[in-house]
């Protein structure tokens, strides 16, 4: 009997002996249309609100220029006309602020308004594709303690800032001489402007459905209380230049929640096979995350551990640099004033900079590898002398283009 009582025990202490012990229901976050679902869609509706709100700040900083005058708007820029200082403050405006998104929406923006013309405001671009670079760079020190790690790392991070480097030194000069990204970008927004891009003069869409936002912020409404003239105007530049930052903050937010998981997951799958493969990998996942610095950086890890080489990681930064460009296609939608055309071409012309790179230097093949044993190479010498990572990331991002904008000051 006892015996009995004892092999009956387990099952009379499994069963259950009042509603507490009833399995729980399933979490209804995970369920279709609980929580989770509603957290996603509120997401999204910020991803739509923070674009709406980045049109709406490069239409308030556009109001803001034109309330300046066009002789005093023109004037802040003259600093620039100097193309290898436009390149230097692309570089350095870039690197200050972690965004060549930001710095070419604001390039645009100016050109858009009159205030800058394209052939300033073409180095600019390229400043800010070498700029967005150093992130990558400073991730990469995040396996400093550990040599191999490293090295492989640090290579990984610095093909970024070498092809951006070697794109500049061959396509400035030719800039400065022939105008190739100039004249091929005119060409180009001739052919778009009105037909893919709504001409301006006889469809402003955009401006309509920003109009409330931009009148009751800018000159028309909260700046122009002001008292109006220049300190009204450059306050509503400010305000959209605030603007512009808090939009793009929370849009990478947003769109890295939503998103990255799954970029990755892409990024691993193509990375490592053909290189065209993984260049468009490379320009869809920037494109979605509107970032070329998380893509580059997702990279790091991975090369630091073993998993992907260099060479693996080299075409996919490139088409990152591809994808960051819609940015400043997005920021050109937003112009619809009588200088829409140049603001579209400067947008244009920062997608064919990065396109016409990619044709010069992966396309040849005594150039290809460069960018990458240039990287291997300095990698290599970083793990015996630390200082080289300083004197490199404060030097080309920082000494370097400051030195050049205040050297252009005295002369």
């Amino acid at each position: 009997m006892q015996n009995t009582l004892k092999k009956a025990a387990p099952a009379a202490a499994t069963a259950p002996t009042s509603a507490t012990t009833r399995p729980l229901p399933a979490d209804p976050a995970l369920a279709p249309h609980g929580p989770g679902m509603r957290a996603t869609a509120l997401r999204w509706l910020g991803v739509v609100a923070m674009l709406y709100l980045l049109i709406c700040a490069i239409g308030i900083i556009g109001n803001g220029f034109k309330g300046l005058g066009a002789d005093t708007a023109e004037g802040l820029f003259d600093f620039a006309t100097n193309p290898l200082v436009g390149l230097f403050v692309g570089v350095l405006a870039t690197a200050l602020i972690q965004s060549s998104s930001t710095t070419t929406a604001l390039v645009v923006t100016a050109v858009g308004a009159g205030a800058m013309p394209v052939s300033v405001a073409v180095p600019m671009v390229m400043g800010a594709n070498i700029g967005t670079s150093v992130t990558s760079t400073l991730a990469a020190l995040g396996f400093v303690g550990r040599k191999d790690e490293f090295e492989r790392g640090f290579a990984a991070a610095n093909v970024h800032d070498f092809f951006n480097l070697f794109a500049v030194a061959i396509l400035l000069p030719l800039e400065v001489l022939f105008h190739p990204l100039e004249k091929a970008s005119g060409a180009l927004t001739g052919v778009l402007q009105g037909t893919v891009v709504p001409d301006p003069e006889t469809a402003d869409v955009i401006g309509m459905a920003t109009g409330p936002v931009t009148d009751a912020i800018g000159m028309k409404g909260l700046t122009g209380t002001l008292g109006g003239g220049t300190v009204s105007a450059v306050v509503t530049i400010v305000v959209g230049i605030a603007l512009i930052f808090v939009a793009m903050r929370y849009l990478g937010k947003l769109l890295q929640v939503l998103m990255v998981g799954k970029a990755k997951t892409v990024l691993e799958r193509t990375v490592g096979g053909s290189p065209l493969v993984a260049m468009g990998a490379g320009a869809g996942v920037t494109a979605v995350v509107q970032s070329s610095s998380v893509t580059t950086s997702m990279m790091v890890p991975f090369a630091a551990s073993g998993t992907l080489t260099t060479r693996q990681i080299y075409p996919l930064t490139l088409g990152a640099n591809v994808g960051t460009t819609i940015t400043a296609v997005l920021a050109a939608f937003a112009v619809t004033s009588a200088d829409a055309g140049f603001a579209l071409q400067i947008a244009l012309v920062h997608v064919l900079f990065n396109v016409f790179g990619i044709m010069i230097i992966y396309g040849l093949p005594f150039l290809r590898m460069l960018p990458v044993r240039a990287a291997e190479k300095l990698a290599a010498l970083a793990v015996d002398h630390k200082s080289i990572v300083a004197g490199w990331v404060i030097s080309v991002f920082l000494i370097v283009p400051a030195a050049g904008i205040f050297i252009s000051t005295l002369f």
